[in-house]
């Protein structure tokens, strides 16, 4: 059985690492170059990083702290913001990342999507997507672009699977409704999501307790967990993820 994946996040804005809830991003959360080294000696199974407002500002990623963070790990890093076309994830993949994360672009222009997978391959196009329910209760998300400041109108679910379509070899599914809150995953989106495509769908938003991630993993059936503030303020370590998931009868890749 292949082992579900713990994945720490650092998401970026005028170099500092910073969290908040639902896309605030108005905590300092730590240096990512730091917290790169200690993740990358922790046992993460793979980094992320994210230029939180490259898109929304309409410039290019942060190379140089992109390049000092790639210098810390020798685990798979994915690397987001600002991305616009296949040069841009060409420098990406040269500055270190293993896969590019594209949203906004993809919105802009959806081929993007098939040009970054027919240049570099699906394993290194990551369709990441920033989802709201429309209202309490109802079964659609739709999809929100420029670090959640914009509603594009577009179907989260269906948004999934075209991605997929056009060559991404993993999803990345992130409700705003939970981003920041610590109060578990939407985990009725992951489901949908997950049985919707047939590629990796990491569930990102929302995590505060081990239990979030057990259930976003059984219940919400995803194939790995993205977390951040409960890893960056070491309520938990990944250690202490994986040895609760295994307890869970959750297949992990051990270093514990």
């Amino acid at each position: 059985m292949l082992t579900r994946r713990i994945i720490p996040c650092l998401d970026v804005k005028n170099g500092r690492n910073v969290r908040g809830v639902r896309f605030s991003a108005d905590r300092d959360a730590g240096d990512p170059v730091e917290l790169a080294a200690y993740y990358n000696q922790s046992g993460a199974d793979e980094l992320v990083f994210y230029d939180i407002t490259a898109s929304a500002e309409h410039r290019d990623i942060m190379r140089g702290l992109l390049e000092q963070v790639a210098d810390q790990v020798f685990i798979p890093l994915t690397v987001g913001g600002g991305i616009r076309n296949p040069d841009d994830m060409f420098q990406m993949l040269r500055a270190g990342a293993d896969k590019v994360s594209l949203n906004t672009a993809t919105v802009e222009n959806p081929e993007i999507i098939r040009e970054g997978a027919n240049r570099f391959g699906s394993q290194c196009i990551v369709h990441s997507i920033d989802a709201q329910r429309v209202a309490e209760g109802s079964d659609r998300w739709e999809v929100w672009t420029h670090g959640g400041r914009v509603n594009t109108g577009l179907d989260a679910i269906a948004w999934a699977v075209r991605g997929v379509e056009l060559g991404a070899g993993e999803i990345v599914m992130n409700s705003i409704d939970a981003d920041g809150t610590r109060d578990g995953y939407d985990l009725d989106l992951l489901r949908a999501v997950s049985r919707s495509v047939p590629v990796p769908v990491v569930a990102s938003g929302g995590a505060g307790t081990l239990e979030h991630l057990a259930e976003a993993l059984s219940e919400g059936e995803a194939h790995a967990v993205l977390a951040a503030s409960i890893f960056h303020y070491k309520d938990f370590t990944v250690d202490d993820a994986k040895e609760y998931l295994a307890e869970k009868g959750i297949p992990v890749r051990k270093d514990f």
